[in-house]
């Protein structure tokens, strides 16, 4: 019989880094552990990480590594994640730590996103990573003078642990919260978020299944269509993005089909934000979309009744590209925001930790 392993949000925050728990976890019967933060669903043994590599099982019970470390901060508009119809106006304090579910051929944050060395550095006991607790994030918001936090530039299901802990202390300190995703996320993870995460801006790449196995083996479009309609469900305020990469997701009928379904399920009022794609990566020898294409797309998606759509010319992705220093946002003194982090719990040694489920 598989046995829920639950944690609970009166789990006071680490002060200094530690390994902290993974919140939905699952022990099987056949000695494995499942990580349910994702679709991958990844069962794991001792010693093994998941598909995200941020999550490691010591023993049985699955821990975050990436737990409060900061990848990057920003400070942007609301409508950069985008978001248009939630406070519209706003400023947010972006921040992300490192791995994702996907691999995208054309991501432009692959140190961040797949974030495979920062991990790996955070496993040894090596990282220089910056540790910030959820306070320190509100207070650097606050400083900032914005209105919300966002969850970007990697996959924030990845360490929705420390989403859920910012989040809970943003919304006392009256800050919303906005979740950037590729909605590869299990209901059990939408059911936690949706008292604390206010805005969850998602992809949806394709209406077709082989481009979604060409960048993440195990999902289907039904899956991330239904993670999006069920955020929506729950209460969360949702906008979807469209990446339109020539060759790849162009065809005007699936493009309009993105937006048929987004009339249908989300409705007729659901923003839905259409981007130009520019080369990165495997997909460096693609051209940028053409912007006629994507005005033509626009076009095509208020023709069949979409009434909010956003098209940009000059803005592909959610990228940290020439943000300032982490420690610019935080305070204090950069070196010591820099020391070597070792867990502070003390619990993993250097056996089976750096052991790896994929390459």
């Amino acid at each position: 019989m598989n046995t829920p392993v639950t944690d609970t949000l009166s789990r006071p925050a680490p002060a200094a880094y530690q390994l902290v728990p993974t919140r939905l976890q699952e022990k099987l019967a056949d000695g494995k552990t499942r990580c349910n933060l994702c679709l991958w669903r990844c069962g794991l043994k001792h010693g093994q990480r998941g598909f995200c590599q941020a999550h490691v099982n010591r023993n049985g019970t699955l821990y975050n590594l990436s737990y409060g470390i900061i990848s990057a901060m920003e400070v942007s508009a609301v409508e950069e994640k985008p978001v248009r119809h939630y406070r519209p106006g706003s400023r947010v304090l972006n921040i992300g730590s490192y791995g994702c579910s996907f691999r995208c051929g054309g991501c432009h944050n692959l140190e961040i996103s797949w974030g495979t060395e920062a991990l790996d550095a955070l496993a040894r006991g090596e990282s220089t990573a910056v540790y910030a607790t959820p306070e320190e994030v509100v207070d650097a918001a606050i400083r900032q003078g914005v209105q919300g936090i966002a969850f970007t530039y990697s996959e924030p299901a990845v360490w929705l642990e420390y989403v859920l802990d910012v989040s809970r202390v943003a919304r006392a300190a009256g800050l919303y919260t906005v979740y950037v995703s590729n909605s590869s996320v299990t209901d059990e993870a939408l059911e936690e978020m949706a008292p604390w995460v206010d805005v969850l801006c998602s992809d949806i790449k394709s209406m077709r299944d082989d481009f979604y196995k060409e960048i993440c083996g195990t999902i289907s479009v039904a899956q991330v269509l239904h993670s999006i309609e069920t955020a929506q469900r729950l209460g969360i305020h949702v906008e979807t993005r469209t990446n339109v990469i020539p060759g790849k997701n162009d065809d005007p009928a699936e493009l309009e089909s993105i937006a048929c379904w987004i009339r249908d399920h989300l409705g007729a009022d659901s923003p839905w934000h259409v981007t130009r794609f520019f080369p990165a990566y495997k997909l460096s020898h693609v051209p940028a979309t053409d912007p006629a294409l994507l005005r033509a797309t626009g076009a095509a998606a208020r023709a069949v009744g979409l009434n909010n759509v956003y098209v940009y010319d000059e803005k592909g992705c959610d990228c940290a590209e020439e943000n300032l220093p982490v420690s610019a946002y935080l305070g204090g003194d950069e070196g010591a925001l820099h020391q070597v982090k070792k867990c502070a719990a003390d619990c993993c040694g250097d056996e089976g930790v750096l052991l790896k489920k994929y390459e």
